[in-house]
């Protein structure tokens, strides 16, 4: 009789696959999975539900740095998941072991067999391999479902290729929420992550304009430069800072009112929040886009808008609670 996995469980880190020792009775899953979305959660789940069949270990192989900013070197590729965010979402998913392969040129050099055979069953010991609908591996992504079906049988384990997951007809993809962030649709992203979209900084020293105005705010370098940073503008967010979970709202842009910045600027002024957290790491949840980003004709008027985006962020926040959204 099989046992639901355990999401408090610690998940085992690998740094490469050479240093997992070859076990009976795994299930494997192989991927880039930037975002987790809910895509991914599908594979996720019917690899869990594999694991406990069979009374094995569910491992998933992933690749660090994402294989396009390897392979294809001209394309400036943006992560949705840094992988300090991969872990603890594979680790709240209950996965048992986490592999992270260093992706370089010469590992993207392996045919799609080699891969197979060195990788996943002499390395790992796949008895299991679950897969995305379009999964591709090897030199070139030559390898697909049919070889992969192939080398199961000729290397003894079993393959399930998980269907894909569609809201409203569209397939859910890294890409095309990519796509999403980068047009500000936060409402979209979200729903196609099944949570809010997120990133991680410390909060630096800005101009400290924002006391001038009454709005004090922390600017935040982001911990992973390659991190996807969503369309400039006003958000409405929630934070995380210490043991301490604040609502605010988000600008990100070029600070068009007083500045001529080249530069993009992220801040976020937490309401009825006055502490000195300068140094320490912020997270912040993506909830609702209020607005573009523009230049006000003064000072005045821009207090004025930056007061009516409160009020519309604390009427949003407040329903996202009621809603036990977060």
């Amino acid at each position: 009789m099989s046992t639901a996995y355990n999401e408090n469980c610690e998940m085992k880190v690998y740094k490469d696959s050479l240093k997992f020792d070859k076990r009976n009775n795994v299930v494997v899953t192989v991927g880039s999975f930037d975002g987790l979305h809910i895509g991914h959660k599908k594979i996720l789940d019917e690899l869990q539900k594999i694991r406990n069949e069979i009374n094995g270990e569910s491992v998933l192989l992933t690749f660090e740095p994402h294989p396009r900013q390897v392979v294809s070197k001209d394309i400036e590729l943006k992560i949705l998941t840094s992988l300090d965010e991969k872990k603890r979402l594979l680790e709240k998913a209950g996965i048992d072991s986490l592999i992270i392969q260093n992706f370089t040129r010469e590992f993207s050099e392996m045919d799609s067999e080699e891969f197979i055979k060195e990788i996943l069953v002499d390395g790992i010991g796949a008895s299991h391999v679950v897969v995305g609908h379009d999964h591709k591996f090897g030199r070139d992504r030559l390898g697909d479902a049919d070889k992969l079906k192939e080398l199961g049988e000729k290397y003894g384990f079993n393959v399930t290729f998980v269907p894909a997951e569609k809201i409203n007809g569209e397939i859910i993809s890294s890409s095309v929420i990519r796509k999403v962030l980068a047009d500000g649709n936060i409402d979209k992203a979200n729903l196609f992550f099944g949570r809010s979209y997120s990133f991680c900084g410390l909060v630096v020293k800005g101009a400290q304009r924002g006391r001038t105005l009454g709005f004090p705010t922390a600017n935040i370098k982001l911990d992973d430069s390659r991190k996807l940073i969503p369309k400039r503008g006003v958000y409405a967010v929630t934070s995380s800072c210490g043991d301490e979970k604040l609502n605010g709202i988000m600008n990100i842009g070029m600070r068009p009112t007083f500045e001529n910045k080249t530069e993009l600027v992220i801040e976020v002024n937490l309401f009825n929040f006055n502490k000195d957290i300068y140094g320490e790491k912020i997270s912040i949840d993506f909830i609702k886009r209020l607005r573009d980003e523009k230049k006000f004709a003064s000072k005045d008027e821009l207090i004025d808008q930056i007061e009516e985006d409160k009020k519309t962020a604390m009427v949003i926040l407040d329903s996202e609670l009621r809603n036990n959204k977060w």
